[in-house]
This record gives structure tokens, C-alpha cells and sequence, in this order.
């Protein structure tokens, strides 16, 4: 039985769960692309295939390790107690918060700014608090505005130092070295343990059921260290094999679901089920949607054989043959790749001329609703000054890049995790306020986030990657740096730890921030400031600059409107 003080609010209610749909949907846009980014922009997964892991990592995340930081955004940022004795004020406020977020993301989503969610809803519940009265925590405690304003400025700086110093040493040890392919062979399962531990031991801290000092250390080292020793067991018995046949033997009908075959790759006459067809060991990880290479002419200028070659012959000579009009004019048989097609010319055109009666138009209209926002080129741009930066980041052997796809795919799911652990706050904090003054009668912030909450709003997550996500992507894939699966790791590596630091301790960061400050760390150890986008990075900056304001007043204008408006 809802109590009398609230039950007449229902409209409250209503409302901002409608504005928690649209908060958790552009959440999905905006941040869960930074998880994938640095993937997709690498080619080491398609639009599709990071959607598909999205929905998967980011409702874990959120039903299994996102109640901590929930309950900071509900009730850490503002002080409730100005609205004691007022629930349906409370109410009002958080619906004016979510309001206020849910619209902010929208324009940013639509304008592909990638921008805090964190910073929004912290703006957002700022503006009502100072519409509605009430003491802003702006004092050094656990949760306050100080404390996440200091982890905007902090975490960039963390998650590129972690960032840098992963990519230093997978640059020292097998990148730069003389056989990089052969130190990548042996180092490769060493790797891959690695990885598969760092996940296992923020699992382990973050578990809600047991929490890592209920154990003790020593049980937590001991897991940890069992986890390294079984990964590097299966990446010796089941990868070795599997990149031995692919990357050594050249074997083009090799794919990664080959793996369970394990030791038996490594005779000649094993049977393989569903042989891949092409004839591709792997794919070139540097060149974009039209076959062009740009990183490493930086390399080839100052080798002796281009050294007296001017700057426009070295990119045309670079440039791959097909994009070359003179080749296919004196070859006809050599034809330029084709123009990516996008969804309007793959799913609306061949349909627009049939008449609505003709199955086939609806179902192409169906195909593009819910393919659109995974079947974009989001690799490729258009732009001189970008293709200049590009042509500055180094260029390594694409069959040890191959190897760190594997990495690289587990550093983003555990990036995608964390997301959904510290960010589902930003969408579920202030509808859980509501929810539970609703229930109480009064105000309430202390009963525990039901756990539906956490599991919609992990589906919206990501929903709104897979539909409206792609905007994003392309932003951060590679429009900061050339992105390759051996960078893409490292950042996606330092960024998760730096945000699942940030989980446990309860402050709410910005994934963007992270994920920007790693991007920014790995193209610096170029050692040349003309390898990172510095207008891309100042855009971003602006934004991040803009939120909080923008957020605050939307929502504070709504709040203050709302708390003054004349009635009978």
C-alpha cells in the first residue's frame, strides 16, 4: 500500500522513469563507447561484434558490482535533509535532475561530443540542489563534490600514466626489439595470464558477496596467483598451437574458433571443422576503410632510400596501389576497393522505389532500425590533418598486432565492466531516490538499490551503445592518435584499472576521462607531439568543461520553474 503522502506524486514517478529510459539510453551512447572504441578503431572487432559484447559486459557490471557508487550519486552530492517533512519535493527534484541529464546526453550524443555522464548528473543534482536550497557537499568527505571534482582532474592523469607505462613495456619487450615476432611468440602467454589476473583480482575486490577483506590478503594474492598460473596453462596449450599454425605456418583457414582444437593445430593433416575461406593470414590493422596505410611514413622519411624524396611522393608511393587511379587506368584488371556502404544505401535504397504492400520494404526499414547503428564506417576520416597525425604514430608487424587482438578484446570487456559498475549510478542514482521516497511516504535514500533497477538499466546501457553509440566511436577511435589492437590494449588496460580504482573506492569518475588521459598517454610514447590530436583533445576538454554547467542550469531552470509555479 503506497502511502498517502507520496501516492498522489504518481506522476512524479511516471515521469522520471521515462526520464531514467532516455538518462540510461545516452549513458549507453555516449560512454559505453569508450569501452569499444579503441577496438573497433583498431579493427580488432566490428561495430556489430562490440555491441553484442556491450549488452553482455555492461549488464554485468551493473547487476554485479554497481550498487556502491549508486548509492553515492542517490544521496552523497546534495544534502537530503533539506527536504524532510517534503517527499513529493524530493520527488520533484531528482525528476528534474534526470530530466535535466537525460537532455544534456541527448544533445551531446547528437552533436558526437564525447562528454562526462559522471560530470552531467553531478551538474544535474548541483542545479536542483541550488534551485531547491539545499547544502551542496562541497566539503572534503567521502562522496561529496569536491572529492569527485578532484577525480575528474586526477584519473586522466592516473589512467595515462598506467596507460604509458603498459605500452612502454610491451614496446621495450617485443614491439621495437629486432625479431619482434619472435620475442611476441614467447612473451605472448605471459600476456594474456596477465590480463586474465588483473580481471580475476578486481573481480575478487569488487565482489559484493564477499568483499576482499573478509579473506584476507593472503587468500586474495592466492587467487590471484592462480588465476596468472591457469591462464598462461591454457594460453601455452590451446593459443600457442593456434597462433603457430596461423601466424608461422600461414595457414588462411585458421580462425579463432579453432582454439579447443588446442595441441592438434600443430599437426599437418589435423581436421579442422568449418574452414575459414580467404586467402589472408591476417588483416592489416593500420589501413582504413579504403585500404590506405598512413602510420609509419613518418619511419620511411627518414630511412636512406626516401630521405631526399619529398613529402607528397613518399604518401603516394605509400598509399596502397589500388587507390592509385594511374595503376587501374594502365591495369584494368586492378580495381580500387570499394566505398563502405552505409545502412541507408545497404538497407533503405534497394527498397525505396517498392510499394508499401511488398514485404521487402518494411523488412528493409526493420534491418536498417535496428542495424543502423552498427553497420557505419566509423574507422575511416576524412580529413588531411588527421591522416598528417597518423602518418607520424609508428607502424609494427601486423602478425604480432594479431596477438594482442586476443588481449586487447579481454582489456575492453573488463573496461565495459567497470563501466557499468561506476556508471550506472549516473542514470539509476536519482530514480532510486524516488523510488524509494514513493514506497517510504518519506524521505528516503537509505534503502538499498533494488537490484531490477541495476538490471534495466544495464540493458538500456547497452541498448544505447548498439543503436546510437557510433557517433562516439568514431570520435575516439581514431581521431586522437593511430590506433592499433597493441595500443587499443594498453589504453583499454590502464583505464579499466584506473576506473575499477575508482569503483572501490567509491568515487564516481569519468570513463571518458579515463579512457581520453590513456589515449593521450600511449600516442605521447611516439616521442612526438605531432602523433597526438591536440585540437581533437582540447574539443573533448571543452566539453567536459561545458557539462557541468550546461547540465546544472538545465536542471535548476526546471527545478526552480517547477517549485514556483502558480496553482489553485
Amino acid at each position: 500500500m503506497i502511502p498517502v503522502a507520496t501516492a498522489k506524486y504518481e506522476w512524479i514517478l511516471a515521469l522520471i522513469s521515462i526520464a531514467f529510459v532516455f538518462s540510461a539510453f545516452g549513458n549507453g551512447a555516449n560512454d559505453v563507447a569508450n569501452s569499444y572504441a579503441t577496438s573497433v578503431g583498431a579493427r580488432t572487432l566490428e561495430m556489430y561484434q562490440a555491441g553484442i559484447l556491450a549488452a553482455c559486459t555492461e549488464f554485468v557490471g551493473a547487476v554485479a558490482l554497481g550498487q556502491r557508487v549508486t548509492d553515492t550519486i542517490k544521496d552523497g552530492i546534495i544534502d537530503i535533509d533539506r527536504f524532510q517533512g517534503k517527499p513529493g519535493t524530493l520527488m520533484l527534484a531528482m525528476g528534474c535532475a534526470e530530466f535535466g541529464s537525460a537532455a544534456w546526453l541527448a544533445i551531446a550524443n547528437y552533436m558526437g561530443w564525447p562528454v562526462s555522464t559522471t560530470q552531467t548528473i553531478v551538474g544535474a543534482l548541483v542545479g536542483v540542489g541550488l534551485a531547491a536550497q539545499a547544502n551542496i557537499h562541497w566539503e572534503w568527505t567521502d562522496g561529496s563534490v569536491s572529492q569527485v571534482a578532484a577525480s575528474w582532474g586526477i584519473a586522466p592523469a592516473i589512467a595515462a600514466g598506467f596507460a604509458a607505462v603498459i605500452f612502454a613495456t610491451l614496446k621495450y619487450s617485443v614491439l621495437e626489439r629486432q625479431d619482434s615476432f619472435k620475442w611476441a611468440m614467447r612473451l605472448i602467454p605471459v600476456y594474456l595470464a596477465a590480463t586474465g589476473a588483473i580481471l580475476a583480482l578486481f573481480i575478487v575486490i569488487e565482489a559484493p558477496s564477499e568483499p576482499f577483506s573478509t579473506f584476507g590478503v593472503d587468500s586474495g594474492v592466492g587467487i590471484i596467483l592462480g588465476v596468472f598460473a591457469g591462464c598462461l596453462l591454457v594460453a601455452v596449450v590451446f593459443f600457442m598451437p593456434y597462433f603457430h599454425r596461423r601466424l608461422v605456418k600461414g595457414d588462411t583457414r585458421i580462425r579463432a574458433y579453432h582454439l579447443p582444437l588446442g595441441p592438434l593445430l600443430l599437426k599437418d593433416n589435423c581436421p579442422l571443422y568449418f574452414p575459414a575461406k580467404g586467402d589472408t593470414v591476417v588483416v592489416n590493422y593500420y589501413e582504413d576503410s579504403y585500404g590506405q596505410v598512413l602510420a609509419g611514413q613518418k619511419d620511411a622519411l627518414k630511412s636512406p632510400e626516401t630521405q631526399h624524396t619529398s613529402d607528397s611522393k613518399v604518401l603516394k608511393d605509400a598509399a596502397d596501389v589500388e587507390q592509385n587511379p594511374e595503376s587501374v587506368e594502365s591495369s584494368p584488371q586492378i580495381l580500387p576497393k570499394s566505398k563502405h556502404v552505409e545502412p541507408e544505401q545497404r538497407f533503405l535504397d534497394p527498397v525505396r522505389d517498392l510499394p508499401w504492400y511488398n514485404p521487402l520494404k518494411p523488412w528493409g526499414y526493420v534491418k536498417y532500425c535496428l542495424l543502423q547503428g552498427v553497420t557505419r564506417d566509423v574507422v575511416t576520416h576524412d580529413s588531411q590533418q588527421i591522416r598528417d597525425i597518423h602518418a607520424r604514430a609508428h607502424r609494427y608487424d601486423d602478425r604480432v598486432e594479431h596477438m594482442w587482438t586476443y588481449c586487447q578484446v579481454v582489456s575492453a570487456m573488463m573496461m565495459s565492466i567497470a563501466h557499468g559498475s561506476n556508471d550506472v549510478a549516473n542514470a539509476v542514482g536519482p530514480w532510486a531516490a524516488t523510488y524509494s521516497t514513493y514506497l517510504a511516504g518519506e524521505v528516503s535514500t537509505d534503502a538499498p538499490t533494488p537490484v531490477w533497477f541495476l538490471v534495466v538499466a544495464g540493458l538500456l546501457l547497452g541498448a544505447g551503445f548498439w543503436f546510437y553509440g557510433f557517433n562516439i566511436v568514431r570520435a575516439l577511435g581514431n581521431k586522437i592518435t593511430q590506433m592499433s589492437p597493441t595500443r587499443g590494449f594498453s589504453i583499454e588496460l590502464g583505464a579499466a584499472i584506473t576506473v575499477l580504482l575508482a569503483s572501490h573506492f567509491g568515487l564516481p569518475v569519468s570513463t571518458t576521462q579515463c579512457l581520453t588521459g590513456a589515449s593521450m598517454g600511449v600516442a605521447l610514447m611516439n616521442y612526438d607531439l605531432g602523433a597526438v590530436n591536440w585540437k581533437q583533445l582540447a574539443f573533448i576538454f571543452l566539453g567536459w568543461v561545458m557539462t557541468l554547467p550546461c547540465a546544472g542550469l538545465m536542471s535548476g531552470l526546471l527545478c526552480l520553474m517547477a517549485l514556483n509555479t502558480p496553482h489553485f
